[in-house]
């Protein structure tokens, strides 16, 4: 990924190549703090990488901080953004991770190990000295070479790792053996060859189910990057639409080679390649696997569309806004992967564990071999429970436990458009007490709508009123004049033009109408806290009330010639048809609902009656908003700590959600309310809420389940190999199989499914 400057830093994501366990990530990262321009470094075991921030004033160069890793004896290199080319085959085959080596090992360790399966039929019989070498030597420093490489560079850099624990261990047992075998040349049955190449056939295996559970977690990623397509068909500049054959006068372009404002082609059941707006054609889109909606959308001529999207039966033409990493995929999968590769909080703290964790182990299997010799007055038993310790604690499962868990639960979430950027968020999300959600554009649609439209004269009259009254709003861009002309659209209206008009600020809008019942009268469309000294307007001003004290915004047509109200008509913000639901989602999570409004006390009661929400703030200022978040935070018995999210959508919410424990943007709102949010919703749908929660829930409970398992299995193991009851093979098999439960456990995430979907 190349560097991105910021205002004030520059950051960048190294590819690290060597990392075995957390032991390692603590010597990157030490390594990179030590660099003067580093501000900050974060390295994550699961993804191999290390995201990193350049001072601003620094002079330090990407170089220099590559150097410096690869001198602690690891490989780094700029990582390519969104994946890159992969790896081909035979290397996946052959790497170091790769399935080959793993069965090379076992076909050579077989015959070492095939006559332990006969002692117990009283069969004692065992190869030769001379096969047993000629077969363990090549798993030892061939296949096993690896493990010294990566030891004797953790040594130079003064720490140990993982490597370094199965490069001392199985260089006991080998060394054990050849001298056992120069002292007893025929003494075929005390040997130890097959417990050191088994431990290298056992490691290689649970790094190599590692390397497979690890690109797993990362499959929402690739899911995402897989919806670019690699070219797009982009229209000539000099062709006309509409005339003749013009959609097929497109030139293939490399996706690369695309530029804003290009018009780009997109034939049924092709991925939409850039972000832009259809001036073409009208089709249903799928956006699933980046909104998290699961129905095809219909969109029309100045619809927005959105890269990566799945276009359904028709040719669209469309105006390219944005490509590249400017888009909304792009930006997506910078989301996703900047929440995997930082750390969640809890990971410091086991990362500072794991940095005195392998010096300690190398000391009790010290200890435990001299006990041991001392004891029992046998060096073949001290060596062999020494190097049992020294297997069975390689702290693998520790260093995968938490960001395994990490990466699936946030992979899982951004598939159902529940974008989790800040992993500290798996931590508070579990405690919620309190979410506090703003009225409008999260809650309910976020723009006026007509309610009802009251005739004062004959019923008859209600479409001619509409078409009059929406007539007198034409052209203007005010919300309420809008929502007239949308209601006249949907109810098949044509609105009647006025010959001249008039917009009276503070009261309404005057005109008279072309045609129609009041063809040439002047009319006023106003509001009704205008008419307050009308005496002809108290009868209505008593019908509107029940209105207003509904919450909704009320306006009357009136004749100004005769002073007669014609029509009284009551907009409002109508509820999402989810909202309620949403509420209940949160009522039996047990979690306390509150809305947040600068709409009337009345109004914002209202619309908290028909949802159920616990409290409700109205007639509230942007500013108070995060005023009001840290009261709520305090709001416990006896000023206990309370933890709070906020949801919003709009700029003066930013405030409100950064304030908040946990924030949470609708992406139907502003990219100031998103990036101040821990979390973004995909969808404006709020029962997103209430699954986002959930989700996070889910991944801090897999997060300590992971690290109980991880150190319940180094507490349990390294005892029991000191006395005597794992043997080296065991010990060997016991560590794979925890790094495996560790990774097999976070990936049940994936079954996660929202409950609303």
């Amino acid at each position: 990924m190349s560097a991105q400057n910021t205002s004030n830093s520059s950051i960048f994501t190294l590819d690290i190549e060597g990392m075995t366990c957390a032991s390692c990530v603590g010597r990157v990262e030490k390594a990179l703090d030590k660099i003067p321009g580093v501000e900050a470094a974060s390295v994550n075991l699961a993804t191999e990488q290390a995201k990193v921030r350049l001072k601003s004033d620094s002079e330090t160069s990407v170089a220099e901080v590559i150097a410096q890793v690869q001198k602690t004896g690891y490989g780094a290199k700029l990582s390519n953004p969104h994946g890159g080319s992969q790896s081909n085959l035979s290397h996946a085959f052959w790497g170091s991770d790769g399935l080959g080596r793993v069965l090379l090992s076992f076909a050579l360790s077989a015959p070492l190990l095939f006559p332990m399966f006969l002692m117990p039929f009283g069969i004692h019989w065992a190869l030769s000295p001379k096969w047993q070498i000629m077969l363990a030597t090549p798993v030892q420093f061939i296949l096993g070479w690896r493990f010294y490489k990566a030891g004797f560079k953790s040594v130079l850099a003064g720490a140990g790792n993982m490597d370094l624990l199965v490069a001392l261990g199985t260089s006991a047992a080998y060394g054990l053996s050849v001298y056992q075998m120069m002292t007893s040349p025929h003494a075929s049955h005390e040997l130890y060859f097959e417990g050191s190449a088994v431990i290298i056939c056992m490691v290689l295996l649970g790094k190599w189910l590692e390397a497979r559970a690890k690109q797993q977690t990362s499959e929402a990623i690739r899911a995402l990057q897989k919806l670019w397509p690699e070219s797009a068909k982009v229209l000539d500049p000099s062709v006309v639409i509409g005339e003749g054959a013009f959609l097929e006068q497109y030139r293939q372009l490399p996706l690369d080679e695309v530029f804003p404002k290009d018009r780009v082609v997109v034939l049924p059941g092709e991925r939409i390649p850039v972000d832009g707006v259809i001036i073409f054609g009208n089709s249903h889109i799928d956006e699933s696997l980046i909104t998290g909606e699961s129905d095809p959308v219909k969109k029309l001529l100045g619809s927005k569309v959105i890269g990566g999207s799945l276009n359904g039966e028709g040719v669209l033409i469309i105006d390219a806004q944005a490509v590249g990493v400017e888009s909304v995929l792009s930006q997506i999968i910078t989301l996703v992967e900047d929440a995997q590769t930082q750390k969640a909080p809890i990971q410091k703290l086991v990362d500072r564990v794991s940095a005195i964790f392998v010096p300690t182990v190398i000391l009790i299997a010290l200890i435990t071999g001299i006990v041991n010799w001392l004891y029992l007055d046998s060096t073949s038993i001290a060596i062999l429970r020494a190097v049992s310790v020294l297997v069975i604690a390689c702290p693998c499962a520790l260093g995968l436990a938490t960001p395994a868990a990490i990466m699936a639960g946030t992979g899982v979430a951004a598939r159902f458009g529940i974008l989790i950027k800040d992993p500290q968020v798996l931590e508070l999300a579990h405690r919620i007490h309190i979410v506090a959600f703003d009225k409008t554009g999260t809650l309910t649609i976020g723009k006026p709508q007509v309610l009802s439209l009251i005739s004062l004269l004959n019923k008859d009259d209600e479409s001619a009123l509409l078409a009059t009254a929406a007539g007198l709003q034409t052209g203007s861009e005010h919300p309420l004049a809008k929502a007239l002309l949308e209601a006249a659209k949907s109810s098949h209206i044509t609105p009647i033009p006025p010959i001249e008009s008039q917009a009276i600020p503070g009261v309404g809008i005057t005109g008279k109408p072309s045609t129609g019942p009041w063809a040439g009268q002047t009319l006023a469309l106003q509001s009704i806290a205008s008419l307050a000294n009308n005496p002809n307007a108290t009868s209505v001003s008593n019908r509107a009330q029940t209105l207003l004290d509904a919450g909704h915004t009320v306006s009357v047509l009136m004749s100004q010639e005769t002073s007669t109200p014609l029509a009284i008509i009551a907009f409002g913000d109508e509820l999402k048809p989810n909202a309620k639901t949403a509420i209940a989602s949160l009522h039996q999570l047990q979690i306390r609902t509150v809305m947040l409004s600068g709409d009337n006390t009345a109004a914002a009661n209202r619309v908290g009656q028909l949802l159920g929400i616990d409290e409700v703030f109205g007639q509230i200022l942007p500013g108070d908003k995060a005023q009001i978040i840290r009261s709520l935070q305090h709001s416990g018995k006896d000023d206990a700590q309370q933890y709070v999210a906020m949801v919003g959508d709009g700029v003066n919410d930013a405030p409100a959600l950064a304030t908040a424990d946990v924030g949470m943007a609708m992406s139907t709102g502003t990219d100031v309310a998103m990036q101040a949010a821990g979390i973004t919703l995909m969808r404006g749908d709020p029962t997103l809420v209430a699954d986002a929660i959930d989700i996070s829930k889910r991944t801090w409970k897999k997060i300590r389940q992971n690290l109980f398992w991880a150190f319940a299995f180094n507490s349990t193991g390294i005892p029991l190999a000191a006395l005597g009851y794992l043997s080296p093979m065991l010990a060997g098999s016991a560590m794979a199989l925890s790094s495996f439960c560790v990774l097999s456990n976070a990936l049940l995430l994936k079954r996660w499914r929202p409950t609303h979907s």
